[in-house]
């Protein structure tokens, strides 16, 4: 009976969620109600919709990964200092990232600093946490192999950029080109690039990345639990599932990062889904042991 009434209360409280976000995103999408980057501002302090999202993202990934490791026999006081190091890479490799793309608005170290106002790249974030996670293990040689590391790190990472989308939702940025769809979404005119200025609704190419990075979370979980052989294979699959999505919605967004005439997101994406198919044919033919990836 416990359960069931369990079941009921999770049942109900999801349903009036979204029930609610449906009604709010109609009333924002038809530009009825419009929205304000900030929670609240008191004299000086401010605190915004983006930065709170993304620690609101980070923080349920991290436990739900701390969990996942404690069932997997790692040291938890090992995975919380990678998970620190990892951060603060991850932090400086999203704006890095993003600021060499984007050097010509920077006006000083202070402007490029200005990570609460939005403005990083999850690739950046994923490379530099990559590269952490990798001299860390090499270093200290912890309870667990980088590639099981990996694993635990991408098999949560879309429900962290699942709800850090929403940030962007909250800037009016990361949408896509005009649109009369019936799901449109209403865009103030000074955040409309100016070749748009004339237009009013657009694709809210936030929301299909995160519905799709939920999805992709969904598998992974189900694929970590159930059909992993070897370390490693969760991160291949997230890098070829994530990246799929990616390359599809990048080609409706109008403020992509460019390397010339092409969308870096694209390029990168597209090196990372051969990378990442390679990489699990590779070791889910291998007949290693899974420790050793």
């Amino acid at each position: 009976m416990k359960k069931i009434l369990a079941f009921l209360s999770i049942a109900a409280g999801s349903t009036l969620f979204f029930v609610f976000l449906f009604i709010f995103l109609s009333k924002v999408f038809s530009g009825e109600i419009l929205l304000s980057r900030y929670i609240f501002r008191i004299g000086g302090f401010e605190l915004r919709w983006y930065s709170t999202l993304i620690l609101t993202g980070f923080l349920i990934s991290y436990f739900v990964a701390r969990k996942r490791a404690k069932n997997e026999g790692i040291n938890l006081e090992e995975f919380d200092e990678l998970i620190f190091y990892g951060v603060i890479a991850g932090i400086v490799g999203a704006r890095l990232y993003y600021v060499l793309f984007n050097l010509k608005y920077y006006r000083s170290l202070w402007d490029a600093l200005k990570i609460w106002e939005g403005g990083l790249a999850i690739h950046g974030a994923v490379i530099g946490a990559l590269l952490t996670g990798f001299l860390y293990v090499r270093l200290k040689k912890p309870s667990f192999t980088f590639l099981q590391a990996t694993d635990l790190f991408t098999s949560v990472l879309p429900l962290g950029q699942a709800i850090g989308r929403w940030g962007n939702f909250f800037n009016y940025e990361a949408f896509g080109v005009p649109t009369n769809l019936p799901w449109k979404m209403f865009v103030p005119e000074p955040y409309r690039p100016v070749v748009y200025k004339d237009y009013s609704f657009f694709h809210p190419t936030f929301l299909y990345e995160s519905i799709w990075d939920l999805l992709v979370f969904f598998m992974l979980s189900v694929y970590f639990k159930r059909y992993r052989k070897r370390h490693g294979e969760v991160t291949c699959l997230y890098f070829v599932l994530y990246s799929l999505g990616r390359i599809i919605i990048e080609r409706l967004r109008v403020d992509s990062l460019m390397i010339g005439n092409i969308k870096a997101a694209q390029l990168l994406s597209a090196v990372l889904i051969l990378l990442g198919f390679t990489g699990f044919l590779i070791l889910r033919s291998s007949q290693e042991p899974k420790r050793a990836f």
